[in-house]
């Protein structure tokens, strides 16, 4: 089964994703797409990290590559992916990135590949669409790739001040 999380900034979203996964059973696995950038970054890395170890996730950092990550992946595993929006950064910008659409063959891999699948990603355009050049190219990948998975998930979420808004199927229980 397949969740995609949807919200904005602070909406809630990754305390939810992380309920929901929390549901599934065999191997727990949370891939962080935040890269390291600092010490600030680092701490707070460390402190999610050691928050999910105690909740049964196993943590594989994965900044790009996604599709190649996955053939390390436990056997029946349920993942749960945070968050769609770094990916497709890191996999735009970053010198070890895949380009443009990399990100969202990596997540269609993974579906592949695991039990449960849950991808937290960010709401885009709600704020207005007047950006240009890159950032504008940024946008709509992310865009793109969210309409891609709803099309493709089971369920779809969107949280708004932490309160869920079931937008295709519904709560399993």
């Amino acid at each position: 089964m397949m969740t995609l999380v949807i919200g904005g900034a602070a909406s809630g979203k990754s305390e939810f994703a992380e309920g929901l996964s929390l549901r599934f059973s065999g191997p727990r696995v949370y891939i962080a797409t935040m890269q390291p950038f600092g010490e600030e970054a680092l701490a707070r890395i460390q402190k999610h990290r050691d928050r999910r170890a105690r909740m049964g996730f196993d943590t594989l950092e994965c900044y790009t590559g996604l599709a190649a990550a996955c053939d390390t992946l436990p056997e029946g595993a349920s993942v749960l992916l945070e968050c769609l929006g770094n990916l497709v950064a890191n996999e735009r910008y970053s010198p070890d990135g895949g380009g443009e659409g990399a990100a969202l063959a990596g997540v269609l891999r993974l579906a592949d590949r695991c039990r449960d699948l849950v991808v937290v990603t960010n709401e885009v355009f709600s704020g207005g669409s007047d950006y240009e050049g890159d950032t504008l190219g940024y946008l709509r990948e992310l865009a793109a790739a969210n309409r891609a998975l709803a099309a493709r998930a089971d369920q779809v979420v969107e949280l708004t001040a932490g309160l869920p808004n079931w937008l295709k199927s519904g709560p399993t229980d």
